[in-house]
């Protein structure tokens, strides 16, 4: 029988801690939300590892130290509103909401969404809602958000999210680019003007919908 507390806090403690994730508020949030309801029941022994853990139909549970860098790179506030994309089953979405004032889960994929919604009611992540849709759409109806974090790697970000992104806002994702390692990266708007500071690599899998689109020659 494993101990999942135990290896809840082998995680925080060997994982973690011990690359910087020492905010006593983000250190409780990873340990509030119990990581093996979010995967397969094939995969809940191996929940813990840091690494990607595939979820089905091409999607991954991010491995839990980028999650944890990416929310530190989104300087998240107890008043903070966060739109997580590509949500997946809701495990970001239930760490973000112990930091925040709500967060909204976007996904794409029926099963995952509903997997979402259903484990968010459980765990009692009453400022967390799930959204299916579009993931490179965002969600306009709740912009503006304080900070948008994505659930795995991107090309580039449409311009229809950098508009739901405040003013004073944070966009956090690993950003993928042509023969080079993905990198953790951190985003801040000034108009339709997205700065980027590249911060630690990341070999997390891709999110669907966010190829970058070939540039127009002519």
């Amino acid at each position: 029988m494993i101990d999942y507390a135990a290896a809840r806090l082998n995680m925080v403690d060997g994982q973690l801690r011990t690359n910087g994730i020492v905010d006593p508020v983000q250190v409780s949030a990873f340990m509030a939300v119990p990581r093996e309801l979010f995967v397969p029941e094939s995969l809940r022994g191996t929940a813990y590892v840091d690494d990607d853990l595939p979820l089905g139909n091409g999607r991954y549970l991010m491995e839990p130290l980028v999650l944890a860098r990416l929310i530190q790179l989104a300087h998240l506030g107890e008043g903070s509103r966060v739109l997580n994309i590509g949500a997946g089953p809701g495990y970001d979405a239930a760490v973000i909401a112990q930091q925040s004032a709500a967060v909204v889960a976007l996904e794409s994929d029926p099963g995952l969404a509903a997997t979402a919604h259903r484990l968010l009611r459980e765990l009692g992540c009453g400022n967390a809602s799930v959204v299916e849709g579009p993931l490179e759409a965002g969600h306009a109806a709740g912009a503006p958000y304080d900070a948008i974090v994505f659930g795995g790697a991107i090309e580039e970000v449409p311009d229809a999210i950098v508009r739901q992104l405040a003013g004073t806002g944070y966009i956090a994702a690993v950003v993928s680019e042509p023969e080079r390692v993905p990198q953790a990266t951190v985003m801040t708007r000034a108009g339709k003007v997205l700065s980027r500071r590249p911060v630690f690599d990341a070999g997390t899998h891709p999110l669907p919908g966010f190829a970058r689109q070939p540039a127009f020659v002519f």
